[in-house]
Order: structure tokens, then C-alpha cells, then sequence
């Protein structure tokens, strides 16, 4: 089986195109996400075609779960459908179908070399019931506000006031007024992930505004753990960064992996944009 590596800003795929081919993924992206007995990368990309858009995309966790969205995933099977020609080279957009709808991927050339590339990363949703979140009852009066803001949730004794947003996939941010390398996101990470009010699991970003441009921020990923990058959480906290007044609607996120750049006029659908390249490609052996 043909594979091919990416990564953007530091989250790494690997990326296999499946026309011709089916395969219990989930199998295959825990055995090939394997950093010590496998490839090594934080999902597995599965490109397919589609009869809705350019091309199909799905997107599986090292631990085997699928996920609704990935924006550092999206931008990197964008560069790699114009570097293997799955779409004509003169082309400036290309459309994708991903679990949560039809994705817009711009590419930004320069003496017709790919130097970039945005993705439209739908609408932030802040509805419990679209996050999905299991709110207190005693806190019902919360269901109905959008957003919810500053709910508070104890793990390991520790209280946190989470933000709460799904961008397809559900996210609770945490602003963190000190730098982000001193959180413990190891020993809290999978604790947030795994609350019960969350029927999905969830993302847990932690965020530090350093600026009205500039966030720095650590992620931990739903069915990954921590990572360099993570598209969809980028624009969580800028979303929710935004709605609490603390930032301009373009702001530069900036991850151990790089820095990616997120847009959102309040109303429509987030824009989030960064690098994307090819690694390297290889066989895997079945």
C-alpha cells in the first residue's frame, strides 16, 4: 500500500489515496500512526473520490476514531492533489468533501509554486447541542446561551473555566494568562478529553493572548494527545478569543509547530491559513 507523509505546521499525516482499494482504516491508522512500530504521524488521510467536489477526504485518529474535521489535514491533501496532479496544476481553488460538508481550499502561487494555502472551515457552532456538551441541569439557564463562556469544570482538582465551540468538532478552551509552556497539559489533556459532560470527547486547547493579533496556544487532540498543530483548534480560540473582545478578527496563532493564521468576520465561515508540504513517500507492507 502506497503512502505518502505531510505535515502542516508540524502536524504530520500520513496520506494514502484509496480509489481502488478498501480497508478497515481504523485498523490501518493506529498500526501505521505508530511512531515506534509504524510510520509515525498524528492520522491517517484517506483520498477519495467524490462526486460532490475535486476530491473526498476522511480523517482517522491514531486511536482509530474518525474525526468531523482537520484543517491542517484539509491544507495538506490540498498540496499533495496538486503535487500528485489530482488536479490541474493551473488550478487556484479546490473543493473538498470532508463528514461536515464541502471544503474551499485557496492556494496562494508565486511563479506558479504553491506558497500557501487557505481553507474555509465552516461556520463555529456554540449551541450545547451542536457542540455536543451535556450541561448541569442546575445550569440550565446556560443550554440556551451562545456562547457558553467561562464554565467551570474541576479535573484533578484543578477548576477551569472552558470555553466552549465546535468547529465541526467539538473544542473547550482555556485561557491561560501565563506562558502555555507552563500548563500541565499532559496530566489534564486527557482528563478534559474524557469528561462526562462531553458525549463525544473534545479538543482541549489552551490559550494565552499575548496580543490582539497573537494567541500562543497548546493542544490536546481528541483520540491523538498532544500535538505541534492543530487547524480546527487554532480557530476555536481565535473564534472564541474574538467573541470575548480580547482580539482583532484576523489573529496569527501561534503553536510549537508554527504559526497559522486565522480569519473570521464574526458571522460566516472561519478561514484558516498555514504551510502544507510533502515529506516524503514510501510502501507499506501488508
Amino acid at each position: 500500500m502506497n503512502f505518502t507523509k505531510v505535515q502542516g505546521a508540524g502536524n504530520d499525516f500520513i496520506l494514502i489515496e484509496a480509489s481502488n482499494m478498501e480497508r478497515d482504516w481504523s485498523q490501518v491508522a493506529s498500526a501505521v500512526c505508530d511512531r515506534h512500530f509504524g510510520i509515525g504521524g498524528d492520522g491517517l488521510l484517506v483520498v477519495l473520490p467524490s462526486d460532490k467536489a475535486d476530491l473526498q477526504m476522511r480523517e482517522f485518529n491514531p486511536d482509530g476514531s474518525e474525526a468531523e474535521a482537520c484543517g491542517n489535514g484539509l491544507r495538506c491533501v490540498a498540496r499533495y492533489a496538486v503535487y500528485k496532479g489530482l488536479v490541474s496544476t493551473d488550478a487556484y481553488q479546490i473543493s473538498v468533501e470532508t463528514i461536515v460538508g464541502i471544503r474551499e481550499a485557496k492556494l496562494h502561487k508565486t511563479s506558479g509554486k504553491v506558497t500557501g494555502i487557505q481553507v474555509s472551515m465552516g461556520k463555529p457552532e456554540f449551541s450545547a447541542q451542536n457542540i455536543p456538551v451535556l450541561l448541569e441541569s442546575s445550569q440550565g439557564d446556560i443550554v440556551n446561551k451562545k456562547p457558553i463562556l467561562d464554565y467551570p469544570v474541576t479535573v484533578d482538582g484543578e477548576k477551569l473555566l472552558l470555553n466552549l465551540v465546535s468547529m465541526g468538532n467539538p473544542h473547550a478552551v482555556y485561557f491561560w494568562r501565563t506562558p502555555v509552556s507552563d500548563f500541565p497539559l499532559s496530566q489534564l489533556g486527557p482528563l478534559v478529553e474524557q469528561h462526562k459532560i462531553f458525549p463525544s470527547r473534545t479538543n482541549f486547547e489552551v490559550a494565552n493572548v499575548m496580543s490582539r493579533r497573537q494567541i500562543e496556544i497548546r493542544v490536546w487532540e481528541r483520540g491523538v494527545g498532544e500535538t505541534l498543530a492543530c487547524g480546527s483548534g487554532a480557530c476555536a480560540v481565535a473564534a472564541i478569543a474574538q467573541l470575548r473582545g480580547e482580539t482583532d478578527n484576523e489573529v496569527d496563532i501561534k503553536l510549537p509547530g508554527g504559526i497559522l493564521n486565522v480569519v473570521w468576520d464574526g458571522a460566516g465561515e472561519v478561514l484558516l491559513s498555514g504551510p502544507a508540504e510533502v515529506v516524503f513517500s514510501g510502501e507499506w507492507p501488508e
